[in-house]
């Protein structure tokens, strides 16, 4: 009898951590339930962690559509740019240790680095990289259309990218800033970022599904694969690969196993009676330490304002309470992990659907049963607003193609069209011609070049499944010519904060 006991006790331990009862949450799966029809996602995992204890657990839907694979609370999906919390972490326990400081400039322990001008070179610190404050832009087509498996080429690019404001002027989301911190810890500990990760998080927080790379990630069992929910309501597989920028989005997890990265945070840097982040830069990361935006009250949400950015989070006011936030999105997956320090709780969705509203439906639905507020039916809400935002994409559509002139041609035959075109922010690309039709070569992804007015030029992207007209985006190719009137480069506007587009040139 004494054994069966403690056989029960046993258990009984076990489960605590993942108590399905909590009067809070009852109930909480009809709810979940709807917003995942709402949304028509594949499948998510969530988690939720009260204290230093996993108190709910769950996975909805599906992983695979093909095989039917359940989604559960272990499966392994990509996190994207939650990862900025791990890189800034690196550099906390640095600074902790006395190994740097964030007045440092990066180029101290990057010694190749350099930005565009000397005002960026002379000023530029390690805080600026993590609470996105250089005045650089995105930049994202550099890594998103000429992908290096070479951290040091990436590197060699930053001097290229132009500012758009000056330094600590304005806040701006960028990658590439998180990939020079990932790199400044590499240099320091003379070990890859990856085997930081591995060895000062993944290690002691039991995060043995965890890993940093696709080929891991695909080596996997019950892991996730990533859908595109097209327009006309088909979910379609996406191919998923994130090159070296991996210190800005590199993570793949699971809901249980990121629910011990926020006991981190909630209880002030210690797992499991050890001290993994220094509680200083704990309480350094989550203070406003740059304004996106002022983000005033409103009519419709007046308990819900500011937006500011710490280091690797973002941080807002959530109906009256502070809230502790990241979102993460690409190709096939968006994810959301938030916590709310002063109510003691934190929140892990993890969804296979692209540029998806589940994740903070969902965190927000949960949120207002374990803060105390009353229910807003988040699945209703983001129905009517998805309403108005199809009328919107609509009549957008209406006008994307009508510049294009019916009653004019390319200004030379085809073929003269031909050739690589550079620029040092990114890298080459190469245009073909066959038949009556041009073509824009990159790495991993080739374009239609759909005429629209003498030397512009419209991108339509070829994918496996044929010419994607589904995700169609307003980007021109703008060829030029030289004074001896052959195509000389192609001006493109792919950085949205800069007031001219970005050239690459013809490569002779």
């Amino acid at each position: 009898m004494r054994k069966v006991t403690f056989f029960l006790l046993f258990i009984s331990t076990i489960l605590d951590g993942y108590s399905q009862t909590d009067k809070r949450l009852k109930g909480i799966e009809k709810d979940l339930e709807s917003i995942l029809e709402a949304t028509q996602a594949p499948g998510f995992a969530v988690a939720i962690v009260e204290g230093d204890k996993t108190i709910y657990a769950k996975g909805f839907g599906y992983s695979d559509l093909e095989s039917k694979a359940k989604m559960d609370e272990n499966t392994l999906l990509p996190i994207a740019s939650l990862t900025k919390s791990f890189t800034c972490g690196l550099l906390g326990k640095l600074r902790e240790e006395a190994r740097l400081s964030f007045s440092d400039s990066p180029i101290e322990h990057v010694k190749e680095l350099r930005f565009y001008n000397d005002e960026l070179n002379n000023g530029v610190n390690i805080r600026d990289l993590m609470c996105h404050q250089t005045g650089i832009p995105r930049h994202g087509y550099s890594s998103i259309l000429f992908p290096t498996y070479n951290k040091d080429s990436l590197i060699e690019r930053i001097q290229y990218m132009e500012p758009f404001t000056g330094l600590r002027q304005q806040w701006y989301y960028n990658n590439f800033m998180y990939l020079v911190q990932g790199v400044v810890a590499e240099r320091i500990t003379k070990k890859s970022w990856e085997e930081n990760i591995q060895e000062h998080f993944f290690k002691p927080l039991g995060m043995v599904r965890s890993n940093l790379t696709v080929t891991e990630l695909e080596q996997s069992n019950n892991r996730a694969v990533g859908y595109q929910l097209l327009d006309n309501g088909e979910l379609r597989k996406m191919d998923y690969d994130l090159t070296v920028i991996s210190p800005a989005g590199g993570v793949n997890s699971t809901a249980t196993e990121l629910a011990n990265w926020l006991k981190v945070w909630i209880n002030n840097g210690v797992f499991n009676g050890e001290q993994i982040l220094p509680e200083q830069f704990i309480n350094d990361a989550i203070s406003s330490q740059s304004i996106i935006t002022p983000a005033l009250p409103n009519g419709v949400r007046s308990d819900m304002f500011f937006l500011n950015y710490g280091y690797g989070w973002m941080i807002s006011s959530y109906r009256g309470h502070y809230r502790v936030f990241h979102g993460g999105n690409l190709d096939g997956f968006t994810s959301d992990l938030a916590f709310f320090p002063s109510d003691n709780i934190g929140i892990i969705v993890l969804t296979n659907q692209e540029n998806s509203s589940l994740p903070d439906l969902v965190r927000n639905t949960i949120a207002d049963r374990l803060i105390d507020e009353d229910k807003i039916d988040w699945a209703e809400d983001y129905i009517e607003e998805l309403q108005l935002l199809k009328l919107e994409m609509e009549e957008s559509k209406k006008h994307l193609f009508e510049l294009d002139a019916k009653y004019t041609s390319p200004s030379h035959k085809l073929e003269f069209y031909q050739g690589n075109f550079c620029n040092p922010s990114s890298g080459r690309f190469k245009i073909t011609a066959k038949g009556d039709s041009l073509f824009a070569n990159f790495k991993m992804k080739t374009f239609y070049l759909k005429h629209v007015h003498y030397d512009v030029f419209q991108p339509i992207e070829i994918t496996k499944y044929g010419i994607d007209t589904t995700n169609v985006r307003p980007l021109k190719f703008r060829f030029t010519t030289n004074e001896s009137g052959e195509i000389a480069s192609i001006k493109m506007k792919l950085e949205e904060a800069l007031d001219h587009p970005i050239e690459f040139v013809r490569e002779l």
